[in-house]
Formats: structure tokens, C-alpha cells, sequence
């Protein structure tokens, strides 16, 4: 085994107190998904798409890594051969921890984007008060820097490519619901990759995971983490 792909989800931040997308009642911080986090949710009331954003960024900078983080973290810092971290989260815990080796395929919440000149800059403030683009001045044009239901995911081409060269998908605290990232599984079993799943319970798509192992992240990442570099040549 050398090169490992792993996917992380909403169940990896949970424990540092950040709340799934995806709630059983079908809220995220007391909102309708379909009011705060669509394109035509940001152009029927962009007033209300930055304040609900605006909080995410402040429980974000509250938060903490946890175990799970610091040990993929770890992994990125001592696995000798490839590795890539996808994950699905808009908060920047894993960058807290240390992890290097990755991206975000749905964003960044302390991130903000110009629509006018297709700037990126990192964003810790507010975005409610229409501020001016720090690279083009223009007002008015900033979103958050997140993928929103019917956008695309960022770096795909880069993500599947990786899965191509996998010997190891593991799959952390993730629904198993939301495409395409709930399709990497199957690419990289196509490709010949073991295949792993990580979760408090078992997801929509377990039956498709070599083996899933069940419990919270905090426990079963570092456990897992230490099995793969006690293994390494």
C-alpha cells in the first residue's frame, strides 16, 4: 500500500462541537438548506445567506480540532507515500491540525469570493455589510467561497484522478448521501483500491466499503492512523 485517499465528512467535525449538514429534521441552524445554501437562495435574500454565513465563520473560529484531525494530521506529516484528504467540511480544522496534503472540495467558510473578478481572498469578518473587494474594489460582489447545492465541486479532475492511482479509499463521517463525493467509493474500487468506511453508523453507502468499522472518530481515527504506520516499510 502506498497511496491512500481519504474523504472526510460532517461526523469528523461534530466533535468539535460543529453541527452535521445534514439533520434529521432537515435543518441546518435552525434554516431550510434550500433558503441559505443555494445560488437562487443567495439571489431571492443575500442579506440572509451572509448572516447565516457570517455565524458559520464565528462557531468556525471557536472551534477546536479534535483527535480525528490531529491524527490525519499526523499521517500527513509521517505516510511516505501519496496521500490526499478530500474533504467535504467548509471549516479549516484540518489545517489547524497541521494536515497539508488536501482540499476542500465544497469550499471554504473563511473564504470569501469576488463575482466580479474571480478573486478568492481569506475572510474572518463579515461579508453582511457588502464590503469592497481587496483586489478590485468593487462593492457588493463578495459571496461566501462555498459550493452550494447544483454548483460543482472545486478540483474534481484532481480529486479522480487520485482515486485512479489509490491503494487505500477510506471514507470518515460521511452521510453517504451527497453526490459525487458518495460516488468516490465505487471509482476507487474500479480501480482496484481497498476501501474503507469510518463512521458512527453505517451510511447509505456501506454496503459498498470493503469494511466499515464503527464508533466515533475521535476513537477509531487515531486507532486506525496508528495501525497504518506501524505497517509502513
Amino acid at each position: 500500500m502506498h497511496n491512500i485517499v481519504i474523504l472526510t465528512g460532517a461526523g469528523i467535525s461534530a466533535e468539535s462541537g460543529l453541527r452535521t449538514f445534514r439533520a434529521d429534521d432537515g435543518l441546518w441552524e435552525e434554516h431550510r438548506v434550500e433558503d441559505v445554501a443555494t445560488p437562487e437562495a443567495f439571489a431571492r435574500d443575500p442579506a440572509l445567506v451572509q448572516r447565516f454565513y457570517d455565524a458559520r465563520r464565528e462557531q468556525i473560529r471557536a472551534a477546536r480540532p479534535n483527535p480525528a484531525h490531529e491524527a490525519l494530521a499526523r499521517l500527513d506529516r509521517e505516510w511516505d507515500g501519496e496521500l490526499l484528504i478530500v474533504t467535504q467540511n467548509i471549516d479549516d480544522l484540518h489545517e489547524r491540525a497541521g494536515a497539508v496534503r488536501m482540499l476542500h472540495m465544497h469550499g471554504e467558510a473563511l473564504s470569501a469570493w469576488c463575482t466580479a473578478c474571480d478573486a478568492r481572498h481569506g475572510w474572518t469578518g463579515t461579508l453582511g455589510d457588502a464590503p469592497a473587494c481587496p483586489s478590485c474594489a468593487a462593492e457588493g460582489d463578495l459571496r461566501p467561497d462555498i459550493v452550494w447545492f447544483g454548483e460543482m465541486p472545486y478540483r474534481m479532475e484532481e480529486i479522480f484522478a487520485a482515486l485512479g492511482r489509490a491503494d487505500l479509499f477510506v471514507s470518515i463521517g460521511t452521510s453517504g448521501a451527497v453526490y459525487p463525493a458518495a460516488g468516490f467509493v465505487q471509482e476507487a474500487a474500479a480501480h482496484g483500491s481497498r476501501t474503507l468506511e469510518l463512521n458512527l453508523e453505517r451510511s447509505q453507502g456501506s454496503h459498498l466499503f470493503e469494511e466499515t468499522r464503527l464508533g466515533s472518530a475521535s476513537e477509531l481515527v487515531p486507532r486506525w492512523v496508528d495501525e497504518v504506520l506501524s505497517a509502513q516499510p
